[in-house]
């Protein structure tokens, strides 16, 4: 684990607990890195799907496993209290399962987050998606201050719109974008700090927060 004197976000944990295994959100966690990197590598969608903008996960499975390390690590280095990315290794029952990132830019100023994620195909279709984004909805609401949370996700990406919207999301218009050489179309979505509501969701369990919040001051 990396200590949380030489990085601020190395403490932050989320628990949601959960009665078919509780939901754990880790940063700082290298040796949960790594296990991600190798369910990446088993796959995170279909091969005739592709729900990433930028389609890194279209190569063999031992890139893919790099690829996924070598973007944690990043995350870790590039922070700044005005730009960052916190992504978490998400546990669920204990074992890794996938990965959560919380961004924002210009954060003190504009006070939005947004979000990101995916799951190992043997770990989808349990409801995992929408507790981890309830944690780091529940850390940016209540614990970082901010006002707003946006998404996006392809029309045809019919889990990761139903997570947006089973949590109160709402549409915010449409953009065209190429993936995979042809256009396609993306929504994006928006949720106001006002519209969340803590006490219509699973409890969250924060830890590790206070050096977070020094560091972001």
């Amino acid at each position: 684990m990396l200590p949380a004197d030489l990085h601020p976000f190395a403490a932050l944990r989320l628990t949601v607990p959960d009665p078919d295994g509780d939901v754990e959100l880790r940063t700082g966690d290298l040796e949960g890195v790594v296990e991600l990197s190798r369910v990446a590598a088993r796959g995170v969608h279909a091969e005739d799907a592709m729900p990433f903008a930028f389609p890194w996960s279209d190569c063999e499975p031992e890139e893919r496993a790099r690829r996924t390390l070598r973007w944690q690590l990043g995350g870790w280095a590039s922070w700044t209290p005005q730009d960052w990315r916190i992504d978490f290794v998400v546990r669920r029952a204990g074992a890794v399962v996938g990965t959560q990132s919380l961004e924002a830019r210009d954060f003190r100023v504009l006070r939005e987050v947004t979000t990101g994620s995916w799951l190992g195909r043997e770990h989808q279709g349990r409801g995992t998606g929408t507790l981890m984004r309830t944690a780091v909805l529940h850390l940016a609401f209540a614990g970082l201050g901010a006002v707003r949370a946006r998404s996006d996700a392809f029309l045809d990406n019919p889990a990761s719109l139903g997570v947006s919207r089973r949590l109160g999301y709402t549409d915010d218009g449409q953009r065209t974008v190429v993936r995979r050489d042809a256009p396609v179309v993306t929504q994006r979505l928006r949720l106001e700090a006002a519209d969340w509501d803590d006490r219509a969701r699973p409890a969250v369990q924060v830890d590790g927060l206070e050096p977070v919040l020094a560091a972001l001051a």
